[in-house]
């Protein structure tokens, strides 16, 4: 695991903490590779993300990012190394890791031709969420779809479509939240959403991973961050250590190739 320049007894003791905190409850990887055909994409990664953080990774276009999502989503499987959420293996234990994962990706996993409160009731049978209409309409009014709820998704602008996305995946509540590009097609209103779901859920004990190449709205989002070069995780920081400034430096000199 990459750490900060500072070291110690200290340092490696609050690891060893939340390395343990993730193999029960958060995110672990160790090793993790993946490949298409011949080209390697994850290279070995090691990260960790306890409970009550929220990790943001920074990466340019091809550098693993979406990848290590649907990796932890359970929609692909790693080529080599093994990752967990909430303690159990997410390539030999998908079905017990994806009613604990919330995913809001470029792909909403929506039904156009279903209501948007058809669309959550659907997911509320797959999640076998207690008191789902009551939890549908909870949802659909935090995120202001309330009077939207008996409009086929197909009428609805590709903004309430994001919401509605995220809906989806709070319905079950989950106990890790996974944003691959979260704020992509987002409007404002979903912008404050998603933060004040953050806000509350982090304090709560939620585990977030969010993959970004956007600096400033990652920076806003995150407790931790890291860079993804070369399929591995380059660079780690806390959000107490760096400022925004110093992060998109650091950034732009893993993009570019001249990272010290």
């Amino acid at each position: 695991m990459t750490t900060n320049a500072s070291s110690g007894v200290g340092v490696r003791g609050s690891e060893d903490s939340a390395e343990k905190a993730a193999t029960t409850q958060g995110i672990l990887c160790r090793d993790l590779r993946f490949s298409y055909g011949p080209r390697q994409v994850l290279r070995g990664l090691d990260l960790t993300v306890a409970p009550g953080e929220c990790l943001v990774l920074f990466g340019g276009n091809g550098a693993g990012k979406t990848t290590l999502v649907r990796i932890l989503a359970t929609l692909v499987r790693p080529t080599s190394g093994e990752a967990w959420v909430g303690g159990f293996n997410v390539a030999t234990e998908p079905s017990m890791v994806r009613p604990m994962v919330g995913v809001v990706s470029h792909q909403m996993y929506l039904f156009p031709d279903l209501t948007a409160r058809e669309n959550l009731e659907l997911y509320a049978s797959l999640y076998e969420v207690s008191d789902g209409p009551g939890r549908i309409a909870e949802l659909l009014g935090l995120v202001g779809l309330a009077r939207r709820a008996n409009d086929l998704v197909r009428t609805m602008s590709r903004g309430m479509q994001q919401r509605l996305s995220l809906a989806r995946a709070l319905l079950g509540g989950p106990q890790v939240l996974l944003l691959d590009e979260p704020d992509t097609g987002l409007d404002s209103v979903a912008l404050q959403v998603l933060s004040q779901v953050l806000s509350e859920g982090l304090g709560n004990g939620l585990t977030v991973l969010v993959a970004t190449h956007r600096i400033g709205e990652g920076y806003r989002l995150g407790t931790r961050f890291g860079v993804l070069a070369r399929g591995k995780l380059a660079f780690e920081a806390s959000r107490e250590s760096m400022s925004v400034e110093e992060l998109e430096c650091r950034y732009r000199a893993y993009l570019d190739g001249h990272h010290p």
